[in-house]
């Protein structure tokens, strides 16, 4: 990747996790501003729904005081009682009609002691008869001025104020005032709000709604078919505020005010939509969103323009490119050739390489096969011995064993063929416990003439590795060979044989002898701190080639506390892994 192209990529992040940045400033910025609009305008609304509530209550109030005078008045009008003595009506209806367009009332009644409509400001209502009507018998029944509220069935709600006209203390006739509050629910219909007045009962009596009225507040909320101009706002608007709903009208939450009116336990109640929220706060964030949205055009503008400058600066770079594309892959060819030509001759060159070494090889096999011959040597004694003693049981088990050189000798002299060979021999599975001890089997006979100790740790299960059995137990009697010639001059001479497993596998040969003085030198050819006739220096650098041929790698390092370390790794392979490590001494 060019200098230029790693600019790039970081100024792409950089410019993605602005605009990121950016839109979740937005949200968060017009979530907030949604949540503190929402809230202020609803508790503004709900000021305003109580000043409308105190002014409507004022209204109603002052209506009812106002009308309770009258009946007072008229109850002591020398006309209308003289009237009700003389049985003589003929001016009295329109004295009670002119009476109540100067006072802006809608009715008046004149009924005799008999509950009979014998004058009234409408005509048409002369000659009824109301003398079953509350209004009329509470009032026979105190001098006071009476307030009545019925209903006929199925008729609009009456209010009335009623008064006896009495003459030394006999009720001569009952004067009846008939309340105009039906249009202060014109009034109230008039705008957004659902408002009703309740009695000292519970029961509506005065309501924007029609079919509220006689019914309780929690009967008139279930009714769901309300046509009026709160159910119009009602389903245009959604269901949602920042603050609590206070009741629930037509299913939709509103904000609930009641206030108490100073006249018979009366108390008023309104239901205020959130339309005017939602729109005052749709408002706000409309202008809000429109911001966001033109800078973040305008940053997409700036962006446009930069890529489009970066594009035709990529197109030339790019024509560039095919260009040197085109000249590399002409190169390319080229050196392809020549490869194939050089592979020719590495190969020719290592094949001569190797019967070149053919020469330090036969003295490397020569000094390998010095230590099976000892040991033949040693067994040949030690049958010979046995016969003498008339123990050829004994005997045949050395006979055995020196057979078993034999053949090791004779796969050692087949090792200097193979080197010679192109390609190794195919490997196979080796246990690496296995060729341990084996190559301690044939190191006994030095090992127990040394009084050498021995203390092998191996794994309690199987541990396998790719390669070849003779040539591995051929490295592992050098070092152990080497260790046992390090500590010729140590009184109790010691070696530690280790196999661990974790990725690979890990044998560790320790003794404690000398050390090392030259770890540098020690596995190149015919190195040796041994003396004249004991060795030629070949042992380390043979098994180190024999080990980087399998796969591994041979080390060595000085212990700490004295003597040399020597650590051969192998790769390993399924079915090695081990449950535990069991560890054996021997002398």
């Amino acid at each position: 990747m060019s200098d230029e192209e790693q600019e790039k990529r970081p100024s792409g992040i950089h410019t993605r996790v602005v605009l990121g940045i950016f839109i979740l400033m937005a949200v968060g910025i017009v979530y907030v501003t949604n949540l503190w609009l929402t809230e202020r305008f609803t508790e503004t609304t709900r000021q305003r729904a109580q000043l409308r509530l105190a002014l409507y209550t004022g209204n109603l109030t002052s209506e009812l005081q106002r009308s309770s005078i009258v009946p007072q008045f008229l109850s002591r009008d020398p006309a209308l009682i003289g009237a009700l003595n003389s049985a003589d009506f003929q001016q009295t209806s329109q004295r009670l009609l002119s009476f109540a367009e100067e006072t802006n009332l809608r009715g008046l009644l004149l009924l005799d002691s008999e509950g009979r409509v014998v004058a009234a400001s409408n005509r048409e209502r002369l000659g009824e008869t109301l003398g079953n009507y509350p209004y009329f018998m509470d009032a026979l029944d105190t001098p006071e001025t009476i307030f009545t509220t019925y209903a006929k069935e199925g008729e609009p709600i009456e209010f009335t104020y009623s008064r006896r006209i009495s003459i030394g203390g006999d009720a001569i006739g009952v004067i009846v005032l008939e309340v105009n509050l039906r249009r202060f629910e014109r009034t109230w219909a008039g705008i957004a709000d659902a408002v009703m007045v309740t009695d000292n009962d519970g029961k509506i009596i005065l309501a924007t709604e029609s079919a509220w009225r006689g019914l309780t507040e929690d009967a008139a909320l279930e009714i769901r078919d309300v046509p009026s101009a709160v159910e119009r706002a009602l389903r245009a608007i959604p269901d949602w505020t920042a603050l609590p709903a206070d009741a629930y009208l037509l299913g939709r939450g509103v904000l609930r005010q009641e206030i108490r009116v100073p006249f018979d336990g009366w108390s008023m109640t309104s239901f205020t939509t959130y339309a005017s929220v939602r729109q005052r706060v749709n408002t706000v964030l409309a202008l809000e969103i429109m911001g966001f949205a033109i800078l973040l055009a305008g940053g997409f503008y700036a962006l446009n323009r930069r890529t489009l400058l970066r594009l035709r600066i990529f197109q030339r770079e790019s024509a560039e490119l095919r260009q040197l594309n085109q000249r590399l892959q002409r190169e390319i060819a080229e050196r392809q050739k020549a490869e194939k030509s050089l592979e020719v001759a590495e190969q020719t060159l290592a094949q001569s390489s190797k019967l070149a070494a053919m020469g330090e090889m036969s003295a490397a096999v020569s000094h390998e096969l010095n230590q099976p011959l000892a040991a033949m040597k040693t067994y040949l004694a030690g049958a010979k011995l046995l016969l003498q003693r008339k123990r050829p049981d004994e005997a045949l088990s050395s006979f055995q064993r020196i057979d078993d050189l034999i053949t090791r000798m004779g796969a050692i002299t087949r090792q200097l063929k193979s080197f010679a060979r192109k390609g190794d021999d195919a490997f196979e599975p080796i246990e690496i416990k296995a060729s341990v001890s084996a190559a301690l089997e044939m190191m006994e006979p030095q090992l127990r003439r040394r009084d050498v100790r021995i203390t092998k740790t191996v794994p309690t299960e199987a541990v396998y590795s790719n390669g070849d059995r003779i040539r591995l137990e051929q490295v592992i009697i050098n070092l152990l060979r080497n260790a046992i010639d390090a500590t010729s001059e140590v009184d109790r001479p010691e070696i530690g044989i280790l196999l661990a497993v974790g990725e690979e596998i890990l044998l560790t040969i320790r003794d404690n002898g000398a050390g090392i003085e030259d770890l540098d030198s020690l596995f190149e050819p015919f190195y040796t701190t041994k003396a004249a006739g004991d060795g030629v220096g070949l042992g380390l650098a043979i098994s180190s080639s024999i080990v980087n041929g399998l796969g591994g790698r041979l080390t060595a390092r000085n212990a700490e506390s004295g003597g040399a370390v020597f650590m051969l790794t192998l790769p390993l392979i399924a079915g090695a892994e081990s449950a535990g490590q069991s560890t054996e001494a021997a002398e």
